[in-house]
């Protein structure tokens, strides 16, 4: 029986044997290119071998060892090569031209020979002897991979992490560290990384699962590093157990999430609890003026000045509640504003002379300024005339005696008018503005405790502002008063006029 040696032996050998035109078209692929490049030859034949096995970065390397091979008919070298499983193997490949009679270039016979794990055990030397002792020394997991994914040094951490022997990990893909979840599009990121290495830092870095040799996975959190090296480029991975503080983060989680339906049970309580709190309050007060004034009979001047300590009390309890009840609604989500058209100039008299009898009595002017432009607006006048009577009954309270308060509007732009609240009052620490609204807080500024409140007013101000889809600012200055801006849409959106 005759043999035909030569094709076996380019059908057989365990190496990649590939033919190609000079120009690189694929005519020959032996069962070793098809099993380390994963190609069948029907696959391979007829292509160009730098679009199928050729990473971009190597094509320039390809071309100049392919024109030596064509200029002398022979080139060696090293590179690495991408298999169609997207992997990476570093190959040492020969090329062998054969010439026609005319001594023109006819096929390029190439010879590859997988030597990834030679190359791995070149940069494991290399990276162990100038690094292994410092990488020792830290804390966290470090595992070094090159170019192909393969793992050239690990740490003792790391090998404790993922519950491997000592040096059990050399050669191995990273990815067998990965659930089999992530380890396609990890391939994808492990290859762009490598195409524009940068180091990203721990908490920045990738959070996903990492997997032990028992099968066991647990959350892990990566920073990586490029590392420059005589063999090339690797990459270094610094690998965190973060398991505990997954753990912790749940359960803020849960108790966040129990805390704020409980804040909603609360808030939905009080804001159906209007009638329960107000009625008998509003009781109360009926009664105390019904008997100061006189109907049931006279009173003498202790029983008037009673009476009157019983309304003064009922009527700053009945507005406290007021405002807290009004707060907790907008929180609630069922405070609805019922937009009409009113002119802006008579509800700022409105509220100026609700506020009459404060002014009167420490001696302060109220100046108003409204622009001719701003006449009439489409908003919550209940609401609006809230804000404005919060902001003006503020100004009073903090301003001393014999001092000034101003009100201005005038128009923002096409939609909107900004109405400004002045003083030259005690003014409000730089440090201070920032708590102004939020809920229950009192400042500490100079003398202010002693104008009580609970904190309330500029809290429901600010939610009463936003949800006509306004905006709030404050400028202070200690001692010489502050100045509330408060921005509104002249129409409520979608408000008809």
């Amino acid at each position: 029986m005759s043999i035909d040696l030569s094709a076996l032996l380019l059908r057989e050998t365990p190496d990649s044997i590939i033919i190609t035109t000079p120009a690189g078209e694929v005519v020959y692929w032996n069962k070793g290119a098809e099993q380390i490049l994963g190609y069948a030859s029907a696959e391979a034949v007829g292509k160009p071998l730098d679009d199928l096995i050729v990473p971009t970065e190597y094509i320039d390397q390809l071309n100049r060892y392919r024109h030596e091979a064509i200029a002398n008919g022979f080139s060696t070298f090293e590179t690495a090569r991408r298999p169609k499983d997207g992997s990476l193997v570093y190959m040492v490949v020969s090329n062998k031209v054969v010439y026609d009679g005319e001594g023109r270039a006819e096929h390029i016979i190439i010879s590859q020979k997988d030597v990834t794990h030679l190359k791995v055990l070149r940069d494991a030397k290399l990276v162990e002897s100038q690094f292994r002792d410092l990488l020792e020394s830290t804390p966290d997991a470090i595992i070094m991979a090159n170019q192909t994914g393969r793992i050239v040094l690990a740490n003792s951490q790391a090998e404790s992490l993922f519950g491997y022997e000592r040096g059990a990990m050399l050669g191995k893909l990273v990815e067998l560290l990965l659930p089999s979840r992530y380890r396609g599009g990890h391939v994808a990121h492990r290859s762009g990384y490598f195409g524009q290495p940068r180091t990203r830092s721990m908490g920045a870095g990738l959070e996903l699962y990492g997997l032990r040799s028992d099968g066991s996975e647990f959350p892990v959190e990566i920073s990586l590093s490029p590392l420059q090296t005589a063999e090339g480029t690797l990459v270094m991975s610094a690998i965190r157990d973060i398991t505990d503080r997954k753990l912790i983060e749940r359960a803020l989680q849960e108790k966040n999430v129990e805390l704020e339906r409980a804040n909603k049970a609360k808030d939905s309580f009080l804001a159906s609890m209007s009638h329960e709190l107000r009625t008998p309050l509003n009781g109360i007060i009926g009664f105390a003026e019904f008997l100061s004034d006189g109907k049931p009979g006279p009173l003498n001047e202790k029983q008037k000045e009673y009476l009157g300590d019983i309304l003064n009390s009922g009527r700053h309890l009945l507005h406290l509640i007021n405002d807290m009840l009004d707060l907790v609604k907008v929180q609630a989500g069922k405070s609805d504003l019922v937009p009409e058209r009113f002119r802006l100039e008579d509800a700022v008299n409105e509220v100026r002379a609700g506020v009459h009898p404060i002014a009167i009595t420490k001696r302060i002017e109220v100046a108003i300024t409204i622009a001719d432009d701003i006449d009439v607006v489409m908003l919550d006048q209940q609401r609006f005339k809230q804000i404005l009577y919060n902001l003006l009954s503020n100004a009073l309270k903090f301003t001393n005696d014999d001092g000034h308060v101003g009100i201005t509007a005038t128009r923002e732009d096409a939609d909107r008018f900004r109405i400004v609240v002045s003083d030259d009052g005690i003014g409000i620490r730089a440090e201070d503005i920032g708590r102004l609204f939020t809920e229950f807080e009192q400042l500490e500024t100079g003398t202010a405790r002693r104008f009580g409140g609970t904190g309330l007013g500029l809290a429901l101000t600010r939610k009463l502002v936003e949800l006509h889809g306004g905006e709030i600012h404050v400028e202070s200055e200690i001692g010489k008063g502050s100045r509330f801006s408060v921005v509104l849409p002249l129409a409520i959106k979608g408000a008809r006029a």
